[in-house]
C-alpha cells in the first residue's frame, strides 16, 4: 500500500517586475531574480506575464469580475447575494458547465456550475479553471470562490490554480497578431493564511514547470534542434540550481550510445544527451531516475512516415519535454529525494547514410539491436538512456516517451499505457497519476510475448508482430533495466498531444506527465 505524505512547499509569490523589449520575461520567484528569457520559449512560456495568486478570505469588493463555483446543491439550497428567483428565471441550475452572467453594481458577477457535490474533483475544478481563464482572461483581475464541498480545500486551490494559468497558456512565438490573456492578479477567495497560499504557490509552480513543457512540444522541429533543446534545458538547470551535463557527438561516440547514434545517422543536426541533477538539502530519501524520449522531428528515417503521419511529429520529443518540465519545479516544491535525469535528444531523419532496415545497433549495455523498422526509433535511444539511468543504480526509474501508435489504439488519446516490472512502484505511479488527474492505465509486460521480438542475427529485433506492439516495446525497453531496479514505462503518445482545446488542455502540447512525476518524485517510497 502506498502512504501519501503530505507536499512540503514555500511560499512563492510571483511579482511582476519588468518586460524587455526582446520578449525576456523577469519575474521574482522567493526573492531570487530570474530571468526566462527566448531560450525557455519566448512569448508563449507566460503567456504575457506570469498571473499572481492571492489567497483571500474574501473577494474584495473593488474586484471587476466574481466567478462563484457552485454545485447544482448550493442553487437549490439558495445562493447568498442572489436575488430569489433570478436563477429560476434564467434557467440556471448549477448543472456542470452552465454559465451565468450578471451585473451588482459596477461588478460582473459570474456563477459556474459545477454539477453535484459528487462531481467535484480536483480534475473537475482544474478543468473549470481553465474555462475560466479562456472566457474571462479578458479581465485583468478576478476573484473565484471554490464550491462547498467535502474536497480537500489545499487540493482545490492547487487545481483551480494550475487550471487558470494553463487555460491563460497561449503559444504567441509565431504569432504576428497573437492576443495574449490580460488576465495577471486572481484572488482565491477561502482563506488567507499560509496553507492557502502554499497551496496556490504549489498550483502555480507546477503549471510554471507544464507550460514550459508545452512550449517544448510547440517550438517546431526545424528550430528545436537537438542542440538547441539541449541549451535550453541547460539553461532551465542553471536557474533552478540543477546540476547539468551535456553529451556532445564526441561524448555520445566515447560512451558508445549505439542507439542514439544509430538514429541520428540520417540527420545534419547532431545529437545531444542531456543529464539533469536535483539533490534535496539535508537527507535525502532516495534516488529516483527519470529517462524521457527526445526525438525533436521524426521523419521516420528511411521506414519514412507518410505527410499525414509527419504533420505533428515535432511532438515526439513530449517524453523529454515532461521530464524537462519536471525536472525545473523540483527545487520550488522542495521534493525529499535526489532525482537525475537522462534526456537523449536527436530528430530521425532519412539522409545518405541513414540506418538501413536491417542494420545492427550495439546499445551501451552491450545488447544488439536488429533495426527491421527506423520508424521504430524511440525505444533505441532510450535503451541506451535506460542503461546508463541503470549504471547510476537508483531506487527506481521511470521513462516517459511519445512511444507507439498501438498505445493510443487501445488507450485513446487522453490516457498514457504504463508498464512496469514491479508492482508496488505500479502502486506509486497510479497513486500520483490519481492525485494529479494525468490519467494512467497498467498493461501487462508477457514475458513470451518477447519472441516476437527474436533476431536471427542479433539480440533482438526493434520490433514484434503485428499485434500487440505497445507491449512489445516495452519488453525491449525493459532489456535495459539493470536487474533487481524497479522500473515503469510511460507510453504518452495519446496525451502528450492535442488538436482541439479540451478542459485544461491548449491544442498542441499539453504538458503531459508534468504533474504525475512532480508528484511522484514529491511523494517517492524506495519500491519493495
Amino acid at each position: 500500500m502506498v502512504v501519501r505524505q503530505g507536499m512540503s512547499t514555500r511560499t512563492i509569490r510571483f511579482q511582476r517586475v519588468m518586460t524587455i523589449p526582446d520578449k525576456s520575461r523577469i519575474f521574482n520567484i522567493g526573492g531570487l531574480i530570474c530571468s526566462l528569457s527566448g531560450h525557455l520559449g519566448g512569448a508563449g512560456y507566460y503567456h504575457a506575464m506570469p498571473i499572481m495568486f492571492n489567497a483571500v478570505r474574501s473577494v474584495p469588493k473593488a474586484t471587476k469580475a466574481r466567478i462563484r463555483l457552485v454545485t447544482s446543491q448550493s442553487v437549490e439550497a439558495g445562493l447568498s447575494e442572489v436575488a430569489d428567483g433570478q436563477l429560476d428565471s434564467a434557467g440556471f441550475s448549477g448543472k456542470a458547465g452552465e454559465t451565468h452572467v450578471y451585473l451588482d453594481g459596477k461588478r460582473t458577477e459570474i456563477l459556474i456550475g459545477m454539477g453535484g457535490t459528487e462531481s467535484v474533483t480536483p480534475a473537475a475544478v482544474r478543468n473549470a479553471g481553465a474555462g475560466v481563464a479562456r472566457k474571462f482572461g479578458r479581465y485583468g483581475k478576478i476573484g473565484v470562490e471554490l464550491p462547498d464541498t467535502e474536497l480537500d480545500g489545499a487540493a482545490a486551490r492547487t487545481a483551480l490554480v494550475e487550471g487558470l494559468s494553463l487555460g491563460a497558456y497561449t503559444f504567441l512565438t509565431y504569432k504576428s497578431d497573437g492576443k495574449a490573456s490580460k488576465l495577471m492578479t486572481v484572488e482565491v477567495a477561502g482563506g488567507n493564511g499560509a496553507k492557502s497560499q502554499a497551496a496556490c504557490d504549489r498550483g502555480a509552480v507546477i503549471a510554471r514547470g507544464q507550460m514550459l513543457a508545452r512550449d517544448l512540444v510547440n517550438e517546431p522541429g526545424g528550430s528545436l534542434t537537438p542542440p538547441v533543446f539541449a541549451r535550453r534545458a541547460s539553461a532551465m538547470a542553471k536557474e533552478q540550481g540543477l546540476a547539468v551535463k551535456v553529451w556532445d557527438e564526441a561524448a555520445i561516440k566515447k560512451g558508445k550510445l549505439g542507439g542514439l547514434l544509430g538514429v541520428n545517422r540520417g540527420s545534419t543536426n547532431p545529437p545531444r544527451l542531456v543529464e539533469l541533477t536535483y539533490t534535496p538539502k539535508g537527507k535525502s530519501n532516495g534516488f529516483l531516475a527519470l529517462v524521457g524520449k527526445g526525438i525533436t522531428f521524426d521523419a521516420g528515417g528511411l521506414s519514412i512516415k507518410t505527410g499525414q503521419g509527419m504533420m505533428t511529429m515535432k511532438c515526439d520529443m513530449g517524453g523529454a519535454a515532461a521530464v524537462v518540465g519536471a525536472m525545473s519545479v523540483l527545487k520550488d516544491l522542495q521534493v525529499p529525494c535526489k532525482v537525475r535525469a537522462w534526456i537523449p535528444m536527436t530528430d530521425n531523419m532519412l539522409g545518405g547514410d541513414a540506418t538501413r532496415p536491417g542494420d545492427v545497433l550495439k546499445i551501451r549495455n552491450g545488447k544488439t539491436i536488429e533495426v527491421l523498422n527506423t520508424d521504430a526509433e524511440g525505444r533505441l535511444v532510450l535503451a541506451d538512456g535506460l542503461s546508463l539511468a541503470s549504471e547510476a543504480k537508483p531506487d527506481a526509474i521511470v521513462d516517459l516517451a511519445t512511444l507507439t501508435g498501438a498505445c493510443m489504439v487501445a488507450l485513446g488519446p487522453k490516457i498514457a499505457g504504463l508498464m512496469s516490472n514491479n508492482d508496488a512502484w505500479v502502486e506509486q505511479i497510479e497513486a500520483a497519476s490519481s492525485a494529479t488527474g494525468e490519467r494512467v492505465w497498467h498493461l501487462p509486460l508477457p514475458d513470451d510475448y518477447m519472441r516476437m521480438c527474436d533476431s536471427p542475427i542479433a539480440d533482438m529485433k526493434n520490433i514484434g508482430g503485428s499485434h500487440g506492439g505497445a507491449l512489445t516495446a516495452g519488453l525491449i525497453l525493459q532489456q535495459f533495466v539493470g536487474d533487481g531496479i524497479p522500473w515503469a514505462h510511460l507510453d504518452i503518445a495519446g496525451p502528450a498531444f492535442t488538436d482541439a482545446e479540451d478542459g485544461e488542455w491548449s491544442k498542441g502540447g499539453t504538458g503531459f506527465g508534468v504533474r504525475l512525476l512532480a508528484d511522484l518524485a514529491s511523494n517517492f517510497q524506495k519500491p519493495a
